[in-house]
């Protein structure tokens, strides 16, 4: 309730199960792992996105001798369950992953053991295995699941977990102590099943559940009832308490709550973000807020995660500021925390430790407002809160039962920074030139604001397209959303000439992605009528759109951007702001008005690090909405031809003879926006085909 102190619990997710036999019928045993493992990871109830791993033993062919033997197929390293096909899964001959086993020393051979898994592999298969596949290896049974379902993992991470999964399960599901994920472990789970082969499951402490069967189905379906039985046992406990010891802050009510979000978001962002750019995501859900809100946020934060799924992606510990904090407070808040966490990183390195990472938060708890992340991208902020709010889920069920238990700090720290872990970043690809960083862009649905959008995200930034064209601004985030990714992708339609409508795009604009890099100053309208024929309201239109837009999204983006360090703002302008042209006073004329604010603005911004500039295109039919309307009839008449001609004669005026398409524009404003111009401010750039009436000298 906006503005009540909290006091209710928010019950943790219950699976049900979703298998159908006709759904696959007549497949095969991969075929029907593969169906298991996406009913699976679509439910959130039962794994986090990109966690967990599923397997099956199934009879092949040695591909040289024709003679049969038994493959494990396990998902591979990395992918998502909820959309796993057959590539995503690793193939191993199970007889020599056993004849492996026969090599093992100890557990100081755990990251040895995995590098030999490739000398494992069936037909070539090129996916990589994960450290999971011993486990998956050892167990002698021919399905199994390994999830790290919230409701399971909060028996394992309770104080007295192991007598907790005794009294829910009444020892059908076995314990076994923490152990890090490897050979080890999965020797160990052997044993354990080994001693009491009547178990159907056993809890992992501190980590998760793993659970088999003799079919796809039947793992399956015991899979969702461990699962829904401890959901069940938690919700009838939480039920009668007030989460994480009640509330303790007052929640703000929505529309402030978002509002100051943003303002957060953008003053945050410039001091995480080290060297780089970053996108920052935002969660205010009622779990979310339940935590930031209560009394144990506190003790709870200092635990951090307990599951090593959650803290690879969330670092050992969030954040905890009050929202309300100054600036300056807000900026020793967080250097303190680096201070934290290189004194951690101190205290456990090893002699072979990768050097340490990036100091500054992942995560930010703001009570009364919500979760805040920060990351190299969209994707990987919005899993890392995603994360979290599973870390909080476990926390909730664990405090409800017991009390919370994270994992020792060495421990964590040995997840954290493992060298197998290590492995994978350094096979990252090298970022592109604008990760991290976010563009607006008005007119964002025309031609020329989709072709730019598309560019910029092409080099890795974000964008958050703005115009007043409702279907088309849906159309073109369709577009965009599927050639690249929907995370780097939003928008809001908005009148550009509407001042209070353009506060709250900036505003969203920040919410969605933390902050502004660039702006793109691209909204355009267009008439053509001698003098004596042009209207005042024709002209005040003209103005309003070409003027006032784009001071409105200036003025917008300075306030954002002077917060922030800098940034570029790249206006389209025309090669009307420079040529006179006839029958067409009201946008030539403000066309240069718009020129001349650029220039007015590189001035005002350079103390700032706030570079402006210009691109003049001309004659851009493709795909340009202001083609659309009576512009293209009004042009061809002023000069005398056909309007199917117009785009030749364009053409033919141009001193190299070629057509001007959004994409050329495109790499004008990209090349503005990025590094490459990071010297040049109060510039022009025409990309109009050469045209004398339009040089700049």
């Amino acid at each position: 309730m906006d503005g009540a102190t909290l006091m209710a619990s928010t019950p943790l997710a219950t699976p049900a199960s979703h298998w159908t036999d006709k759904a696959c019928a007549g497949e095969s045993e991969a075929e029907q792992l593969i169906y298991r493992s996406r009913l699976l990871g679509a439910d959130l109830a039962v794994t986090n996105y990109g966690g967990g791993n599923t397997s099956a033993k199934v009879e092949d062919r040695d591909p040289l001798t024709g003679e049969p033997i038994t493959v494990l197929w396990v998902k591979g390293s990395g992918g998502d369950l909820g959309t796993i096909a057959a590539g995503g899964f690793a193939t191993l001959d199970l007889a020599r992953l056993l004849a492996l086993d026969a090599r093992y020393k100890g557990p100081e051979q755990e990251d040895a053991m995995s590098g030999m898994l490739s000398h494992c592999t069936f037909k070539s298969n090129p996916r990589a295995a994960s450290i999971d596949t011993a486990l998956h290896a050892l167990l002698p049974y021919a399905h199994i699941d390994h999830m790290h379902p919230d409701s399971v993992t909060a028996l394992a991470a309770a104080e007295d977990g192991e007598a907790l999964t005794q009294d829910v399960f009444g020892g059908e599901i076995g314990w076994l102590a923490w152990r890090r994920p490897g050979w080890e472990l999965a020797r160990q789970l052997a044993a354990l099943v080994r001693r009491d082969p009547n178990l159907r499951g056993v809890v992992l402490a501190n980590h998760g559940l793993v659970t088999w069967g003799e079919s796809a189905r039947a793992c399956y379906e015991n899979t969702i009832a461990t699962i829904a039985k401890a959901a069940d046992v938690l919700n009838i406990r939480l039920a009668r308490k007030a989460a994480f010891g009640g509330g303790a802050v007052a929640q703000l009510a929505n529309a402030e709550r978002r509002a100051k979000a943003g303002e957060v978001l953008i003053t945050l962002r410039p001091m995480v973000s080290g060297v780089s750019g970053k996108t920052a995501h935002f969660v205010d859900s009622a779990e979310v807020l339940e935590f930031v809100c209560s009394k144990d946020l506190q003790r709870l934060a200092a635990i951090g995660p307990s599951c090593p799924d959650h803290f690879l992606r969330t670092k050992i510990w969030p954040l905890v500021i009050s929202p309300d904090l100054s600036r300056p407070e807000t900026a020793i808040a967080v250097e303190n925390y680096r201070k934290d966490y290189s004194a951690y990183y101190e205290r456990c390195r090893r002699p072979d430790s990768p050097a340490m990472r990036d100091p500054n938060p992942v995560l930010v708890a703001l009570p009364g407002m919500g979760l805040a992340s920060f990351a190299k991208d969209k994707a990987t902020a919005r899993v890392a809160c995603e994360f979290f709010i599973n870390a909080i889920n476990v926390m909730r069920g664990a405090e409800a039962v017991s009390r919370y238990r994270g994992l020792p700090e060495q421990e964590a720290f040995d997840i954290e920074y493992w060298l197998l872990e290590e492995a994978k970043l350094q096979r990252m690809p090298p970022p592109l030139p604008l990760e991290g960083r976010i563009a607006l862009i008005t007119g964002g649905a025309g031609g020329i604001g989709r072709a730019v959008a598309e560019r910029l995200l092409a080099d890795g930034a974000n964008v958050f397209l703005v115009d007043r064209a409702e279907e088309s601004l849906t159309a073109a985030m369709s577009h965009l959303r599927g050639r690249s990714s929907a995370d780097r992708v939003a928008g809001i339609c908005v009148d550009v000439t509407n001042e209070a409508r353009m506060t709250e795009a900036f505003r969203t604009c920040a919410l969605e992605f933390g902050g502004l890099d660039i702006l793109v100053a691209n909204a355009g309208l267009a008439a053509s009528a001698p003098i004596e024929e042009t209207s005042l309201d024709q002209w005040r239109e003209t103005f309003a759109v070409l003027g006032d837009g784009y001071f409105l999204a200036s003025r917008e983006a300075f306030r954002v951007m002077r917060e922030q360090g800098g940034g570029s703002i790249v206006f389209v302008a025309s090669k009307n702001a420079l040529a006179a042209t006839p029958g067409a006073a009201a946008y030539a004329s403000a066309k240069a008005a718009e020129l001349h604010l650029a220039r007015c603005l590189a001035l005002e911004g350079a103390p700032h690090n706030i570079r402006v500039n210009a691109v003049n295109p001309d004659a851009v039919l493709r795909g340009s909405q202001i083609w659309n309307g009576n512009w293209r009839a009004e042009r061809a008449a002023a000069y005398g031809i056909e309007e199917g001609d117009l785009e030749e004669h364009y053409r033919k005026r141009s001193l190299l003879q070629q057509s001007v398409l959004p994409e050329d524009v495109a790499e004008a404003v990209a090349f503005f926006a990025s590094a490459r111009s990071s010297k040049s401010t109060g510039n022009i750039l025409n990309v109009d085909g050469g045209n004398v009436t339009a040089f700049t000298r």
